[in-house]
Protein backbone atom coordinates (compact mmCIF):
# COMPACT_ATOMS: atom_id res chain seq x y z
CA UNK A 1 0.00 0.00 0.00
CA UNK A 2 1.08 3.57 -0.62
CA UNK A 3 3.00 5.04 2.31
CA UNK A 4 1.54 8.51 1.68
CA UNK A 5 -1.92 8.79 0.15
CA UNK A 6 -2.34 10.75 -3.10
CA UNK A 7 -4.55 13.81 -2.73
CA UNK A 8 -7.51 14.44 -5.06
CA UNK A 9 -6.56 16.15 -8.36
CA UNK A 10 -8.50 19.29 -7.38
CA UNK A 11 -6.81 19.63 -3.98
CA UNK A 12 -4.31 22.28 -5.13
CA UNK A 13 -5.84 25.03 -7.25
CA UNK A 14 -2.50 26.37 -8.52
CA UNK A 15 -1.75 22.99 -10.14
CA UNK A 16 -5.10 22.66 -11.91
CA UNK A 17 -3.76 23.64 -15.34
CA UNK A 18 -0.80 21.25 -15.06
CA UNK A 19 -3.03 18.40 -13.94
CA UNK A 20 -5.53 19.13 -16.72
CA UNK A 21 -2.68 18.52 -19.18
CA UNK A 22 -2.15 15.03 -17.78
CA UNK A 23 -5.87 14.35 -17.90
CA UNK A 24 -5.88 15.27 -21.60
CA UNK A 25 -2.74 13.39 -22.57
CA UNK A 26 -2.80 10.38 -20.24
CA UNK A 27 -6.42 10.17 -19.21
CA UNK A 28 -5.39 10.42 -15.55
CA UNK A 29 -3.04 12.31 -13.24
CA UNK A 30 -0.25 10.01 -11.99
CA UNK A 31 -0.49 9.15 -8.32
CA UNK A 32 3.14 10.22 -7.93
CA UNK A 33 2.17 13.82 -8.71
CA UNK A 34 -1.02 13.63 -6.65
CA UNK A 35 1.14 12.73 -3.66
CA UNK A 36 3.81 15.31 -4.48
CA UNK A 37 1.28 18.16 -4.73
CA UNK A 38 1.65 18.66 -0.98
CA UNK A 39 4.61 20.78 -2.11
CA UNK A 40 3.32 22.61 -5.22
CA UNK A 41 6.68 24.21 -6.05
CA UNK A 42 8.32 20.78 -6.16
CA UNK A 43 5.52 19.45 -8.37
CA UNK A 44 5.78 22.37 -10.80
CA UNK A 45 9.56 22.05 -10.90
CA UNK A 46 9.42 18.36 -11.73
CA UNK A 47 6.78 18.92 -14.41
CA UNK A 48 8.99 21.63 -15.94
CA UNK A 49 11.97 19.26 -15.93
CA UNK A 50 9.84 16.54 -17.54
CA UNK A 51 8.75 18.92 -20.28
CA UNK A 52 12.37 19.81 -20.97
CA UNK A 53 13.44 16.17 -21.07
CA UNK A 54 10.57 15.24 -23.39
CA UNK A 55 10.75 18.37 -25.55
CA UNK A 56 9.21 17.35 -28.91
CA UNK A 57 11.80 19.55 -30.62
CA UNK A 58 14.58 17.27 -29.37
CA UNK A 59 16.65 15.04 -31.63
CA UNK A 60 16.03 11.73 -29.86
CA UNK A 61 12.81 9.87 -30.64
CA UNK A 62 10.22 10.32 -27.88
CA UNK A 63 9.33 6.62 -27.89
CA UNK A 64 12.97 5.62 -27.48
CA UNK A 65 13.28 8.11 -24.62
CA UNK A 66 10.55 6.17 -22.80
CA UNK A 67 12.47 2.93 -23.35
CA UNK A 68 15.59 4.61 -21.97
CA UNK A 69 13.59 5.64 -18.91
CA UNK A 70 12.35 2.07 -18.68
CA UNK A 71 15.86 0.63 -18.66
CA UNK A 72 16.97 3.16 -16.05
CA UNK A 73 13.98 2.09 -13.94
CA UNK A 74 14.89 -1.55 -14.46
CA UNK A 75 18.38 -0.85 -13.10
CA UNK A 76 16.82 0.90 -10.09
CA UNK A 77 14.20 -1.82 -9.58
CA UNK A 78 11.21 0.55 -9.71
CA UNK A 79 8.18 -1.43 -10.93
CA UNK A 80 5.92 1.66 -10.86
CA UNK A 81 8.14 3.56 -13.29
CA UNK A 82 8.63 0.51 -15.50
CA UNK A 83 4.86 0.25 -15.89
CA UNK A 84 4.57 3.98 -16.63
CA UNK A 85 7.41 4.10 -19.14
CA UNK A 86 5.97 1.06 -20.90
CA UNK A 87 2.62 2.80 -21.21
CA UNK A 88 4.21 6.02 -22.44
CA UNK A 89 6.35 4.12 -24.95
CA UNK A 90 3.22 2.67 -26.54
CA UNK A 91 1.63 6.12 -26.62
CA UNK A 92 4.70 7.48 -28.42
CA UNK A 93 4.91 4.99 -31.24
CA UNK A 94 6.71 1.97 -29.80
CA UNK A 95 5.04 -1.22 -30.99
CA UNK A 96 3.77 -3.65 -28.36
CA UNK A 97 5.93 -6.43 -29.80
CA UNK A 98 9.01 -4.26 -29.40
CA UNK A 99 8.09 -3.39 -25.83
CA UNK A 100 7.68 -7.08 -25.02
CA UNK A 101 11.07 -7.80 -26.65
CA UNK A 102 12.87 -5.20 -24.53
CA UNK A 103 14.22 -7.93 -22.25
CA UNK A 104 16.24 -9.29 -25.20
CA UNK A 105 17.16 -6.01 -26.89
CA UNK A 106 20.76 -7.13 -27.42
CA UNK A 107 19.70 -9.88 -29.81
CA UNK A 108 16.26 -8.81 -31.02
CA UNK A 109 16.19 -7.58 -34.65
CA UNK A 110 13.61 -5.01 -33.52
CA UNK A 111 16.40 -2.87 -32.05
CA UNK A 112 19.05 -0.98 -34.00
CA UNK A 113 22.71 -0.76 -32.88
CA UNK A 114 22.12 2.87 -31.89
CA UNK A 115 19.14 1.89 -29.73
CA UNK A 116 21.07 -0.98 -28.14
CA UNK A 117 23.94 1.21 -27.02
CA UNK A 118 21.54 3.87 -25.70
CA UNK A 119 19.79 1.19 -23.62
CA UNK A 120 23.16 -0.17 -22.44
CA UNK A 121 24.05 3.35 -21.37
CA UNK A 122 20.76 3.73 -19.50
CA UNK A 123 21.37 0.53 -17.53
CA UNK A 124 24.94 1.50 -16.71
CA UNK A 125 24.22 5.14 -15.84
CA UNK A 126 21.32 4.23 -13.54
CA UNK A 127 23.27 1.51 -11.72
CA UNK A 128 24.73 2.00 -8.26
CA UNK A 129 27.64 2.42 -8.32
CA UNK A 130 27.62 4.03 -11.74
CA UNK A 131 28.78 1.52 -14.35
CA UNK A 132 29.49 3.82 -17.32
CA UNK A 133 32.96 3.05 -18.68
CA UNK A 134 35.11 4.96 -21.15
CA UNK A 135 34.60 2.10 -23.61
CA UNK A 136 30.81 2.30 -23.34
CA UNK A 137 30.85 6.07 -23.73
CA UNK A 138 33.08 5.79 -26.79
CA UNK A 139 30.61 3.35 -28.33
CA UNK A 140 27.76 5.72 -27.48
CA UNK A 141 29.58 8.51 -29.34
CA UNK A 142 29.75 6.42 -32.52
CA UNK A 143 25.94 6.51 -32.77
CA UNK A 144 24.86 9.69 -30.99
CA UNK A 145 25.97 13.34 -31.07
CA UNK A 146 26.86 15.20 -27.88
CA UNK A 147 23.52 17.04 -27.88
CA UNK A 148 21.70 13.72 -28.27
CA UNK A 149 23.73 12.19 -25.43
CA UNK A 150 22.68 15.13 -23.24
CA UNK A 151 19.04 14.34 -24.10
CA UNK A 152 19.53 10.65 -23.28
CA UNK A 153 21.22 11.40 -19.96
CA UNK A 154 18.48 13.89 -19.15
CA UNK A 155 15.96 11.04 -19.29
CA UNK A 156 18.13 8.88 -17.04
CA UNK A 157 18.56 11.74 -14.58
CA UNK A 158 14.82 12.41 -14.49
CA UNK A 159 14.13 8.80 -13.60
CA UNK A 160 16.76 8.91 -10.89
CA UNK A 161 14.21 11.14 -9.13
CA UNK A 162 11.08 9.25 -10.16
CA UNK A 163 12.51 5.84 -9.24
CA UNK A 164 13.44 6.90 -5.74
CA UNK A 165 10.20 8.78 -5.23
CA UNK A 166 7.85 6.00 -6.28
CA UNK A 167 9.80 3.07 -4.87
CA UNK A 168 10.23 4.77 -1.50
CA UNK A 169 6.53 5.69 -1.25
CA UNK A 170 5.20 2.44 -2.79
CA UNK A 171 3.08 4.59 -5.10
CA UNK A 172 -0.09 2.80 -6.17
CA UNK A 173 -0.29 1.90 -9.87
CA UNK A 174 -3.15 3.28 -11.92
CA UNK A 175 -5.31 1.01 -14.10
CA UNK A 176 -3.76 1.62 -17.54
CA UNK A 177 -0.07 1.23 -16.59
CA UNK A 178 -0.98 -1.89 -14.63
CA UNK A 179 -2.71 -3.41 -17.66
CA UNK A 180 0.17 -2.55 -20.01
CA UNK A 181 2.77 -3.99 -17.66
CA UNK A 182 0.84 -7.22 -17.21
CA UNK A 183 0.53 -7.59 -20.99
CA UNK A 184 4.09 -6.71 -22.00
CA UNK A 185 6.54 -6.71 -19.10
CA UNK A 186 6.02 -9.80 -16.97
CA UNK A 187 8.42 -11.75 -19.21
CA UNK A 188 11.21 -9.48 -17.94
CA UNK A 189 10.51 -10.03 -14.26
CA UNK A 190 8.05 -7.18 -13.77
CA UNK A 191 5.60 -7.63 -10.92
CA UNK A 192 3.08 -5.38 -9.23
CA UNK A 193 4.52 -5.90 -5.76
CA UNK A 194 3.99 -3.04 -3.34
CA UNK A 195 2.36 -0.91 -6.07
CA UNK A 196 -0.68 -3.22 -6.31
CA UNK A 197 -3.91 -1.17 -6.20
CA UNK A 198 -5.61 -4.10 -4.47
CA UNK A 199 -3.15 -4.11 -1.59
CA UNK A 200 -4.66 -3.41 1.81
CA UNK A 201 -5.20 0.32 2.22
CA UNK A 202 -5.02 1.15 -1.49
CA UNK A 203 -8.78 1.06 -1.95
CA UNK A 204 -9.34 4.10 0.24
Amino acid sequence: MARIDPLPPDATAELSEDFAFFERTLGFVPNSLLTMQRRPALTRGLIALSRGVYDPKGEVDLGLKRLIGHMASMAAGCMYCRAHTGTSALRHGIDGQKLSALVEYHSSPLFSPAERVALDFALAAASQPNDVTDELFAELRTHWSESQIVEILGVIGLFGFFNRWNDSLATTLEAEPLKVAQAHLENSGWQTGKHDPKAKGNDR
